[in-house]
Order: structure tokens, then C-alpha cells, then sequence
């Protein structure tokens, strides 16, 4: 488990309750794991494993604030979302989160009952990856986007339907398609959709999840604008899923990079893109083409060697160290580094962190 001295949210890490989250918190995760079970056999299923997709992360998001969560295929980031909000069942931690309630109560979603739960859905939301495989095809718009409020009794039948148009002006999107089907819909368009669907209850948190890795780089600057603009009309709070670097910079007021199922940096979006200190950091950053010829003609590039190791046999010590050219054999490929604050806001979980300008 991750050193409290050395963790992000050590002030609460060896509690077992958020009576000291502070009031400008909505979210804070607590060494947070999920694994998937390897199973072996036909009639008994034996257990002989397990994929550790992800392994003890711990971070807070304040209100309206934007953390882009951001990495390699595989790592672990969508997985990290659904179990924040229990879309899948978390296999240890606490997830702390402030409902937007009169008291505003502080609930922990990894454990909370069922009837819990239900306000918390109120209040947390996802917009998925796949703008056309998250809505039902064979159901109208109205249908899509009423559907929250139906689950949750919200009104009549026509005022839901006013709520639906209302909600359509609000991504950009014309009243008149209410009666439309997914499939007559652009990418973008669909996208809209699902944003509109996400705030049909009014939540105070949102996961993006890739929101526009799907679309075409002029529409996912519409998307991106349209998501700035809504977070600053209904105060809401975003973590933003993605793996383009420059889509990240660009919404996100924090940014948090996982590798393998551990978050190895994180530190204000500035700070980061412009003195990064993990290792892996710097190759990614080195591979965020620079629309400049003459910059991307000099500057230097980190390439790494070798494949991502399996998050079912992750590697010992350091989990970057079998694709790191700075590993130290005897040290990172045995101990694990610590997951430390080296500037104020900026913690790196690496032996030799070095600033290195790439971006």
C-alpha cells in the first residue's frame, strides 16, 4: 500500500470517515484497487490470479474543477472512473463524495447502501467514449434523454418533454430533433446527445470519458467548447478521461498520468506541461507533435522500448522501470518509489525525477 506520509490525500488516508474533507472538495478517492479475477477450470471455477487493473491510486477534485486523467490504452484510466462511480464494484478503497443536499452530505460510494446510491446517481454522471453505442437505437431522442427522469418520477409527461427540448438548446441542438433516432445523427451530434442525457438531473460531477476521441478534430473543438461552457452555466465538476495530450491541456485545470494501473504524476496543467518529472511523462510529452518546424526539427525525443508489461504480472518495484532509460537495476526494479510531493501541488512516484523541458 501507498505511504501515508507520501499521499495526496494523507490527511485522511488513515481515517475511516471524510469528516475532514474540506468544503472546497467534492470527490476524494482513497487507495483505490480493482481487480478482475483469473479463472481457471470448466465446472470449478478456481481462481489462479488476478488483473490488477488498478492498484491503490488515491486523489482529490474540487469543486468546479477539471483533473484530465491521462495515459496509455490499457492503463487503467476507465477503469479508475466507473469504479469512482461504481459502474463497476471497486474491489477495495473509499470513494468520498459530497451530495449536493441541504447538509451536503458526504457518502462513500464504494459501500453506500442502495438507497444511497440512488441519490448519489442523481449526482454523478458519465458521458461515454462511443457517441453512437451509448444510446438505444431503437428509441428517440426524447425517449434517450427523458429517461433519468422517468427512472426518478421527475415530473409530468409533458414536463418532461419540455425539459428534453429545453435540454437540446442547451448542446446545441434543435428542439425539432427530439423526434429523431441515433442513427440520423452526425458523431458530434449523437455526443451532444449524451451530454444532454448526462444532465438531465441537474449532477454537480460528471466522468468524461474520452468524450471526443470518436469525433473529427473541428468537432471535437465544438464538443470541448460546449462542455467549458456548460461547466461554467451549471457549476459542475468534470474528470476528463483522455489519451490526446493537447485536448487535455487544453480543458483540464489538473492533470493526473497513470501508468499500469498507478498514477506516477500529477500536478496543476501548467506544471506539468511545462516541468514534467516522471520518466514516462517525458515521453509522452515528447510525442505531442509541435506545429512548428522548426521546434519539432530540434527538440529532443524520449522513445520507449519495448511493450506495456501485463497488468495480470506487473513487473516488481517501480512499474515503468522494464521500459525506463533511467532505471537503476538493484533500486527500481525492486523497491517501489514513493508517491511524493517534490513542489507544492506536483507529486511524482519516481527515484530519479528530473525536470526536462519536451512540450
Amino acid at each position: 500500500m501507498t505511504d501515508t506520509k507520501s499521499d495526496p490525500t494523507a490527511d485522511s488516508v488513515a481515517t475511516t470517515d471524510a469528516s475532514d474533507l474540506p468544503d472546497d472538495v467534492i470527490l476524494r478517492v482513497n487507495h483505490l484497487v480493482k481487480e478482475f479475477p483469473i479463472t481457471k477450470g470448466v465446472f470449478f471455477r478456481k481462481q489462479v490470479g488476478a488483473v490488477q487493473a488498478v492498484s491503490d491510486i488515491s486523489f482529490e477534485i474540487k469543486k468546479g474543477e477539471t483533473l484530465g486523467l491521462v495515459g496509455e490504452s490499457g492503463c487503467g484510466k476507465s477503469t479508475t472512473a466507473r469504479s469512482v462511480l461504481r459502474l463497476l464494484q471497486p474491489t477495495s478503497g473509499d470513494v468520498w463524495f459530497r451530495l449536493e443536499t441541504e447538509d451536503e452530505e458526504i457518502v462513500n460510494v464504494a459501500t453506500a447502501k442502495k438507497d444511497t446510491m440512488r441519490q448519489v446517481r442523481r449526482n454523478m454522471q458519465i458521458v461515454f467514449q462511443d457517441p453512437y453505442a451509448s444510446l438505444n437505437p431503437r428509441m428517440t431522442v426524447a425517449t434517450i434523454i427523458a429517461e433519468p427522469l422517468t427512472v426518478y418520477g421527475e415530473g409530468s409527461k409533458q414536463e418532461r418533454l419540455d425539459k428534453v427540448k429545453d435540454l437540446l438548446k442547451v448542446v446545441g441542438l434543435s428542439p425539432e430533433h427530439a423526434n429523431r433516432y441515433p442513427h440520423e445523427f452526425s458523431g458530434g451530434q449523437r455526443q451532444r446527445i449524451g451530454v444532454a442525457r448526462a444532465l438531465a438531473l441537474n449532477p454537480s460531477f460528471m466522468v468524461l470519458d474520452e468524450p471526443v476521441s470518436a469525433l473529427d478534430v473541428s468537432i471535437q473543438a465544438q464538443v470541448l467548447n460546449l462542455m467549458d461552457d456548460l461547466q461554467d452555466e451549471f457549476d459542475l465538476t468534470y474528470l476528463f478521461i483522455a489519451h490526446d495530450l493537447s485536448v487535455v491541456r487544453h480543458i483540464s485545470d489538473r492533470v493526473a498520468v497513470m501508468y499500469l494501473g498507478k498514477i506516477v504524476e500529477m500536478a496543476g496543467r501548467d506544471a506539468l506541461y511545462d516541468r514534467p518529472m516522471h520518466p514516462y511523462t517525458h515521453a509522452l510529452m515528447s510525442a505531442v507533435p509541435i506545429p512548428d518546424p522548426h521546434i519539432e526539427s530540434n527538440r529532443k525525443r524520449m522513445l520507449l522500448e519495448g511493450d506495456i508489461p501485463s497488468p495480470a504480472n506487473p513487473p516488481p518495484g517501480c512499474r515503468f522501470n522494464t521500459r525506463c532509460p533511467k532505471a537503476v537495476s538493484g533500486k527500481c526494479d525492486v523497491d517501489e518509489p514513493e508517491f511524493k510531493e517534490l513542489e507544492p501541488g506536483h507529486w511524482v512516484a519516481c527515484f530519479f525525477p528530473e525536470v526536462e523541458k519536451v512540450y
